[in-house]
């Protein structure tokens, strides 16, 4: 294998610039060529690919986002997409492809591999930490970071005003980043969509801590998939306990950033082992 190439797809996150920087400083040590592919899987059927060198992947390490670009390829979805390419990256003489993304990358990559016999090697990296039969993400610890900083802001205000909020957290139809901010922060409660949320016991425990004299809290709620859920989640406790809770809806905050040196460790480390997966067979 002389040369091998390297995208970034779907939604960014934190730390996919140190697993590129990695994956390109490993393999030419190694004696490869890399190509890096801008805007992934759209970007492959486009065309659109540099050859990387030491320079380019320079300080990138600590920088949010993607250096490479990311989209969002429905053309890729369709077999016949997934067959051009295979034929893009065969003229360009790309003999490996490493794919940096979360899931819906993953299940990308493994028809690709499946289909049209690529040797591809995945990174997983989203901030919703659910890539089956990986423990983390690259993304999730900095976006876990970056939204408990932020509720520990409206925890402060939330105080000061005597005030329930509804601080709704992405991940998809993951409720890992809900679950360890809500640890973290010391939530009044998590609502997850791996558990059913039970709005009738959640007002009541709400009430029996007003009436024990609490006067602010903090309820995350994941995103689950479904847009305005964290809002009909609020006006149902309007009802059910008299309370006035605000929302705040943290958004893409959490996918923006500096990554934590833990993402940074993790990015690297298998940046490096992808390089490796594909010299040694795998893929």
């Amino acid at each position: 294998m002389r040369r091998i190439g390297i995208l970034t797809s779907g939604g960014d996150a934190p730390g996919m610039n140190a697993a590129i920087r990695a994956a390109v400083r490993h393999a030419l040590g190694k004696g490869l060529e890399v190509i890096g592919i801008r805007r992934g899987y759209a970007g492959l059927l486009a065309g659109e690919m540099r050859a990387l060198t030491r320079a380019e992947v320079a300080n990138i390490i600590q920088r949010g986002g993607t250096v490479l670009g990311t989209s969002r390829c429905e053309e890729f979805l369709d077999a016949k997409g997934r067959a051009r390419a295979a034929a893009v990256l065969q003229g360009a003489g790309i003999e490996g492809l490493i794919v940096v993304g979360g899931e819906g990358t993953f299940h990308g990559a493994t028809l690709l591999a499946a289909e049209q016999g690529v040797k591809v090697a995945g990174v997983p990296g989203t901030i919703d930490n659910d890539v089956y039969g990986t423990d983390f993400t690259i993304g999730f610890d900095t976006a876990i970071n970056t939204a408990l900083e932020a509720i520990d802001r409206i925890r402060d205000t939330a105080a000061s005003h005597e005030r329930l909020f509804l601080v709704e957290v992405m991940g998809r139809t993951s409720g890992d980043i809900a679950l360890g901010v809500g640890v973290a922060g010391g939530a009044e409660d998590v609502l997850i969509p791996e558990i059913p949320t039970d709005l009738i016991a959640l007002g009541h425990e709400l009430r029996q801590s007003w009436q024990r004299g609490k006067r602010s809290s903090i309820i995350v709620v994941a995103e689950s998939g479904e847009q305005g859920r964290v809002f009909r989640i609020a006006d149902e406790i309007r009802e059910l306990t008299g309370l006035e809770p605000r929302v705040c809806v943290l958004g893409h905050i959490q996918r923006g950033g500096t990554p934590t040196a833990r993402d940074r460790i993790l990015a690297s480390r298998l940046g490096a082992a992808a390089v490796d997966l594909l010299l040694d067979g795998g893929g």
